[in-house]
């Protein structure tokens, strides 16, 4: 068997978009973890957040959280987590609240976000991914600016309207090697499959890259191929050809 994991975003990617997996897609990928494929969620949400679709699936195998900045050999198994230095958050709140948008931060502890930011110090939790959102081109491109100024950052998105900042290094390739280890095999051997930018590090690495019919056309760009989108059952067209050869 070429490919023996298969590594899956989330949102626009393993979700359709009322946030559901489709029961088509729960079937193929039950497929093919009886065909003895992992199947990896590999997401920027929390690990609080991505669990349940992970059960849902009835998956026990190694996964990828909050863009790479957490690795869990298996639910409830951390192997591995990456924190914020507390003065960046510090300073990427300073740019939010300069340019008066939407923000949100994920640390090991809770969700804040600009509506129930943290009274008590920062310093009081562990802080694992930071993310802007706002429509407004403008004002996102000047953020981006200023966040690359900082350096020492991972930039992406998970929506064309957001950024979201890791640690440098902290990215869902990083994360899907760190499975590859656990599970003893090679990047060569995994498909992944995404639909933002924050899915691109992965997709150019691994043995398969994959985006949606729905990705960002910057991820379409660097993939090796692109399936029907999240509404379509792409997930579906990938077990089919590429593990399953049908």
């Amino acid at each position: 068997m070429k490919y023996k994991c298969l590594a899956l975003d989330m949102d626009g990617t393993l979700l359709n978009d009322e946030h559901q997996i489709s029961s088509e897609t729960m079937k193929w990928i039950k497929n093919a973890t009886d065909r003895g494929v992992h199947v990896c969620l590999s997401t920027g949400r929390s690990f609080e957040s991505a669990l349940p679709f992970g059960e849902q699936l009835g998956l026990s195998t190694p996964m990828v959280t909050v863009n790479g900045s957490e690795v869990w050999k298996a639910p409830h198994q951390l192997h591995r987590r990456s924190l914020f230095d507390v003065q960046r958050i510090k300073e990427l709140y300073e740019i939010a609240v300069s340019f008066d948008t939407w923000f949100w931060a994920y640390s090991v502890q809770d969700v804040y976000n600009k509506e129930n930011w943290i009274n008590e110090p920062l310093e009081d939790k562990e802080w694992l991914k930071f993310g802007y959102h706002t429509e407004d081109d403008d004002i996102r491109h000047q953020i981006l600016m200023k966040l690359q100024d900082m350096g020492g950052l991972e930039i992406t998105n998970s929506s064309p309207f957001n950024l979201e900042i890791n640690p440098q290094g902290c990215n869902k390739a990083t994360g899907i090697a760190e499975v590859c280890k656990l599970l003893h095999i090679e990047m060569s051997e995994v498909i992944a499959v995404g639909d933002s930018l924050n899915d691109i590090a992965a997709i150019q690495q691994c043995g398969l890259g994959v985006a949606m019919g729905n990705a960002q056309q910057q991820v379409q760009d660097v993939a090796d191929i692109v399936v029907a989108s999240n509404n379509d059952d792409g997930i579906v067209e990938v077990i089919k050809k590429y593990i399953f050869e049908l």
